[in-house]
């Protein structure tokens, strides 16, 4: 599979994975935030199952996809980061040490290399994504947040850009496991297949 095949794969599996995921995603993300507002503006809700219920009757089916064009933006940026990071960490490798790219050391250095890059890449995405989801409207009635650019705009002038990546240690302890996991099982399915094993 050529670079091109592997960041289009990438980015189709990442925009229909998210979309179809994003009730679920929505509902993870209010039911977390729910104990840091005051008590007044939680939502309190009691399982997945009564958030997708009560989002649904208070806000509409639509509502469901709050969020889902920065939650596929996010899965893009994340899944392209970790292929094309995973990629050239391994070749890079390779040419300095010698040894082979079919060697676990190399795939196991390579994949950490690449959680970083993943973690690094996506946080930005991640912190638009979860201030979509977990925004209520005012008084008015009115949404903070207008869209996605919005959001960026509101939060840089916030924040400023290191806002952005704030909680990249802990965001690197929940998305690098899942890197490396997906990086090193899609070589031992490489290597069941017999398919991209160079010698």
């Amino acid at each position: 599979m050529t670079a091109f095949q592997k960041v289009t794969a990438s980015l189709v599996a990442g925009t229909l994975g998210s979309f179809v995921g994003n009730p679920a995603d929505l509902c993870l993300v209010r039911m977390q935030a729910d104990s840091s507002l005051p008590e007044s503006e939680r939502r309190n809700y009691k399982g997945v199952g009564n958030a997708l219920t009560r989002i649904v009757s208070e806000e509409g089916v639509t509502a469901l996809w709050r969020g889902a064009v920065p939650t596929m933006t996010r899965a893009c940026s994340l899944n392209v980061a970790m292929m094309v990071s995973y990629e050239t960490a391994k070749e890079k490798i390779v040419e300095k040490t010698g040894r082979k790219p079919t060697e676990l050391y190399v795939q196991g250095l390579a994949s950490m290399l690449s959680a970083f890059c993943t973690a690094f890449f996506s946080l930005p995405f991640d912190n638009i994504k979860t201030k979509m989801q977990k925004q209520k409207p005012n008084a008015a009635g009115e949404m903070p947040y207008k869209g996605m650019p919005d959001c960026f705009v509101k939060s840089l002038a916030r924040e400023g850009v290191t806002g952005f990546w704030a909680g990249l240690p802990t965001y690197y302890f929940r998305v690098g496991p899942h890197a490396v996991i997906v990086l090193m099982s899609s070589e031992v399915y490489k290597k069941f297949l017999g398919v991209g094993q160079k010698k």
